[in-house]
């Protein structure tokens, strides 16, 4: 019998497989420029809802203003979508037409 049991291989050892994991996609997250809404705001949206320090925050808002569009942040696809509707929403809020969009990376 246990010539058998070598011949069936039970001595051999059983590698667990990991599964690969990907890493998700990112998505860039970005401001548009327009002619009606204040500095000021796009200022205020991107210190709250991207967590922008101020200086970092009108330097951004200044490249959006002379470019015509400026990079918020770069962000796995649900938290980039989380982001433009909030901005959006803000936007729309207090009345102004900032567009908020996002792209892959």
């Amino acid at each position: 019998m246990s010539q058998e049991s070598d011949r069936f291989g039970d001595d051999l050892a059983v590698k667990e497989g990991r599964p690969k994991l990907k890493k998700p996609l990112l998505y860039r997250v970005i401001l548009l420029n327009d002619d009606y809404t204040p500095m000021e705001f796009v200022v205020i949206v991107l210190e709250r809802f991207f967590a922008k320090p101020r200086e970092l925050a009108v330097q951004i808002m200044l490249h959006v203003h002379q470019k015509g569009a400026g990079l918020c942040g770069i962000y796995p696809r649900e938290v980039a979508e989380t982001k433009v509707k909030q901005v959006l929403e803000f936007a729309r809020e207090n009345k102004h037409p900032l567009q908020c969009t996002m792209e892959p990376e």
